[in-house]
C-alpha cells in the first residue's frame, strides 16, 4: 500500500547528521503508521500490514546499541506475521536494512545502499523503487528533507502506488533543529488526504523552511539604525504597533534575531512588498 525511504545524511548548512523518513500512498493519513525518527538514534518506516509497534521497538533497539541489521533481525524474530511485514530502517552511523515479507502484495521489493533504505508494496512494478534510489544518489551534498522529498517524487513520478494516490508525510530529525532549537524535530509535515499528496507535500516543505528553520549566516542582513527606522515604519503603515509586533503576527520569530540585530532578507522583502 505504501512507498517509503528511510535516510540519513550531514546537512551541508551545518555539518550535522540528520535522520528522516519520506511515504507515500493510497491509504489514509500514511504519515500516522509509517515514519518514526529520532536524532542520534535514526529512523524506521514500518509498512504493508504495518506493525505500528515496530517504530518504538526499532528505536529502542537502535538506541541499545543495535545495528540497523541487528535490529531488524530482532523485530523479525518476534512478529509472527513478518512475512507481511514491510520495513526499512537506518541507524545512527546510516547502516541499513530492508525486509519484505513473501507474502506482501506485488509488487513488492526493496533496495539498500549506504544511508538509505527504500522500499514500496502494491507499487506499479520495482522501477519505482529504481527511480527512488537514483533520485537519492543524484542529489547527494543537499538537505536530506530535499532529498528523501526528491526520491519520493522519483517514485511518484515512476507509477507509485498501483491503486493511486492518497497521501504522503516527511519527517526529519537532528539535534537542535525544533522550533527555537528546543528539540530534535527539523520537518515534520503530513498531507492526510489529497489528490497530488506528494506535490503538496513539497509547497508545505518550501513554507517549513521558511517558518521553521533559522537562518543562515548568509540570509542575515545586518539592521543598520536607517534599516531599523524603515522595518518601524513598514510595519505601523501595514497596521502594526512596531517590527517586532508584525514579525509575530505573522510568525517569521525563527528569522529575525530576538536582540533586532538583524532580519532574515526573505522576511526583509515581504515586508517591502518585494515577494
Amino acid at each position: 500500500m505504501t512507498f517509503s525511504i528511510v535516510g540519513m545524511s550531514v546537512e551541508p548548512a551545518t555539518g550535522e547528521p540528520a535522520w528522516g523518513v519520506a511515504v507515500a500512498s493510497k491509504f489514509l493519513a500514511v504519515g500516522s503508521a509509517v515514519p518514526a525518527a529520532v536524532a542520534g538514534l535514526g529512523a524506521i518506516a514500518t509498512q504493508a500490514d504495518s506493525n505500528v509497534a515496530w517504530k518504538g521497538i526499532g528505536l529502542a533497539l537502535l538506541d541499545e546499541g543495535a545495528t540497523a541489521a541487528v535490529a531488524l533481525e530482532r523485530m523479525l524474530e518476534e512478529d509472527d506475521k513478518r512475512d507481511h511485514r514491510q520495513v526499512g530502517l537506518v541507524d545512527v552511523e546510516g547502516n541499513a536494512a530492508t525486509h519484505t515479507g513473501p507474502a506482501c502484495f506485488d509488487w513488492a521489493g526493496g533496495v539498500t545502499d549506504d544511508g538509505v533504505a527504500i522500499q514500496g508494496n502494491i507499487l506499479v512494478g520495482p522501477e519505482v523503487v529504481e527511480e527512488m534510489h537514483r533520485a537519492w544518489l543524484a542529489s547527494e551534498g543537499e538537505p536530506l528533507a530535499r532529498r528523501l522529498l526528491a526520491a519520493l517524487d522519483a517514485g511518484d513520478r515512476a507509477g507509485g502506488d498501483r491503486r493511486g494516490r492518497q497521501s504522503a508525510a516527511l519527517l526529519v530529525c537532528r539535534e537542535g533543529a525544533g522550533y527555537g532549537g528546543l528539540d530534535d524535530v527539523a520537518v515534520d509535515l503530513r498531507v492526510d488526504d489529497h489528490e497530488r499528496p506528494v506535490a503538496e507535500l513539497a509547497r508545505l516543505l518550501d513554507l517549513n523552511d521558511l517558518y521553521l528553520t533559522a537562518s543562515t549566516e548568509d540570509e542575515k542582513v545586518v539592521v543598520t539604525p536607517e534599516l531599523a527606522e524603515e522595518l518601524e515604519r513598514r510595519s505601523r503603515e501595514a497596521g502594526h504597533a512596531d517590527f517586532l509586533a508584525w514579525v509575530g503576527s505573522e510568525n517569521y520569530e525563527m528569522r529575525v534575531a530576538e536582540d533586532g540585530s538583524w532580519v532574515d532578507e526573505r522576511v526583509l522583502r515581504i515586508l517591502r512588498g518585494e515577494g
